[in-house]
């Protein structure tokens, strides 16, 4: 016997009642998780946080001016592609410069963060999908033709898929996968924790080509000609490494899932929506319909902006339409575009929509739900813009690249080492670019000297730049992320997010670096 008291929750009663739980003890692994959580969920606000690391990164510029700390190194511009010796110096806040700079670009700092405008520009496509009830008959739809064992891989898979479209997986995919989860009675963290892993922690490989794969071969030509003014590599010259990569990270985010994160969240006490029992209505069945139409419209309007030799969203130079094009840089808003027009087609079809003020108001709704995030990225912001002024993170980037390429180490020992020097700095220099400008002209050289292809030199830096996204505070979506946690969980915080995400990062980047190291001994072609 049982007693239902709310949906999702149920009182055992008479026999039931004295069960024992099906799980009393805890693994070691999981009290370090736990002890990880309870700590990190202490510290202050984030807010806070990173008001004190401004007035730490504030004096430590200061120390390191006045001990005239400065690094020169090769590097390369990435829009010009030119390659100069640079020498950077480590510049105070406190001085009367770095003041001046303080004060005078408060708001062109917020302005420079681009992840805000992404949000926003987002969610009012976002938010009217979600109000329609769109999102909603997705998951149900999602639930009834996806196997329940394959749920997991589906939202790792299409996670990893989801950086062709820049930032868009960690606005739209993670809050699904939590639902989708919560739909079928699995705890919506353990869907929140693996559609980001899938979303951050595999960021830099995909199945497809994206605008960031151009940037990064491009400064690898450039650090190629270094040492061979005619050689060169290509946007497809780690496809078969991505596509390996994707396959068997998709596997290993979804077995940490299901076998470390999934036991250790335990129930989900909840209430749980019961879409799995629940059969499509004729209305949302129409609306899906039409939601498809709208889509495919919006795809046929952008594909006649696109396609077409001299289309307005090919780059107007070169013609190219994939990596450095119109298109790929503003695919937010195509993206924005699609979950417009596919939440009023939903609405209008399912009769969830009857006006214009309905859309309005769902656009307003999505937007002012973001104040407290926008006010926490504004201090972000301020943060990142001071301590790129600092030069503290280029001065350490160089540092440890000369400690590392100074080592004295074999080929694979030094490739493995360069992963885990990207890792590192990948806390502190979140930006794939910049870091890759400052790496390549000394470790593509260094390596091809010792007979390591530039492929390899690429894959590497690509297993290194990944799995950190997921655990730094430094993630223009981290906050973000946490927000979607506290949705199911009150009292979550940072250390809820660091705790579900570090089994993610160190087996990842273990695996990773095992299929790299595997790639490299057995020779096998890096791409086409």
């Amino acid at each position: 016997m049982a007693t239902t008291t709310a949906p999702g929750m149920v009182i055992p009663t008479g026999d039931e009642a004295a069960e024992p739980p099906a799980r009393e003890e805890k693994t070691r692994l999981e009290r370090f998780l736990n002890t990880i959580e309870r700590v990190g969920n202490k510290v202050p606000h984030p807010a806070v946080i990173f008001v004190l690391l401004i007035a730490f990164v504030v004096v430590l510029s200061h120390v390191f001016y006045a001990l005239g700390a400065s690094v020169t190194y090769e590097a390369i511009d990435p829009e010009t592609h030119a390659v100069s010796m640079t020498t950077t110096y480590a510049q105070s806040l406190l001085t009367a410069d770095g003041i001046r700079f303080m004060y005078e670009n408060v708001v062109q700092n917020f302005m420079n963060f681009n992840a805000v405008g992404v949000i926003i520009v987002a969610m009012l496509g976002v938010g009217v999908a979600d109000a329609s009830g769109l999102i909603t008959a997705l998951i149900k739809k999602l639930v009834h033709i996806a196997p329940r064992k394959a749920l997991t891989y589906i939202l790792v898979f299409v996670g990893i898929l989801s950086s062709i479209a820049a930032d868009a997986g960690y606005l739209v995919l993670i809050p699904l996968g939590a639902a989708a989860f919560l739909s079928i009675g699995r705890h919506p963290l353990a869907g929140l924790a693996a559609s980001f892993a899938g979303v951050a922690a595999v960021f830099t490989v995909n199945i497809l080509i994206k605008p960031l794969d151009g940037i990064l071969t491009g400064i690898t030509n450039d650090a190629i000609h270094l040492i061979n003014p005619q050689g060169s590599i290509d946007l497809t010259a780690n496809f078969w490494f991505s596509v390996a990569s994707v396959i068997v990270l998709t596997l290993v985010v979804s077995i940490v899932t299901e076998r470390i994160v999934e036991p250790r969240l335990g129930t989900y006490v909840g209430e749980t929506p019961a879409l799995e029992s629940q059969g499509m209505t004729a209305a949302e069945s129409r609306g899906l319909k039409l939601a498809g139409l709208a889509t495919l419209a919006v795809l046929a309007v952008f594909a006649l902006l696109s396609i077409p030799d001299g289309a307005p969203l090919r780059n107007p130079e070169t013609g190219t339409l994939i990596g450095d094009s119109p298109l790929m840089t503003g695919l937010i808003v195509l993206v924005t575009f699609i979950f417009l027009a596919a939440g009023l087609g939903y609405g209008l079809g399912a009769k969830t929509i009857t006006s214009i003020t309905d859309v309005t108001g769902a656009m307003e709704k999505a937007v002012s739900g973001l104040g407290g995030l926008i006010f926490l990225l504004f201090v972000i912001s301020q943060f990142l813009a001071f301590f790129t002024y600092s030069n503290l993170a280029t001065l350490a980037a160089v540092e440890m690249g000369d400690f590392l390429a100074d080592a004295g180490l074999g080929a694979l020992p030094l490739l493995l080492g360069f992963v885990l020097v990207v890792a590192v700095l990948d806390l502190i220099m979140t930006g794939a670019i910049p870091k890759w400008a400052i790496f390549a002209p000394v470790f593509v050289p260094l390596l091809m000297r010792l007979g390591v292809e530039p492929e390899a030199v690429l894959a590497a830096y690509r297993v290194g730049d990944g799995p950190l996204n997921a655990v730094s505070p430094l993630n223009a979506y981290f906050a973000l992320i946490v927000t979607f946690s506290a949705k199911y969980q009150k009292d979550a915080g940072v250390g809820t997010l660091v705790a579900l995400m570090l089994p993610y990062v160190v087996v990842v980047t273990v695996a990773w670096m095992i299929l790299l190291a595997l790639w490299q001994v057995l020779g096998l072609p890096w791409g086409l």
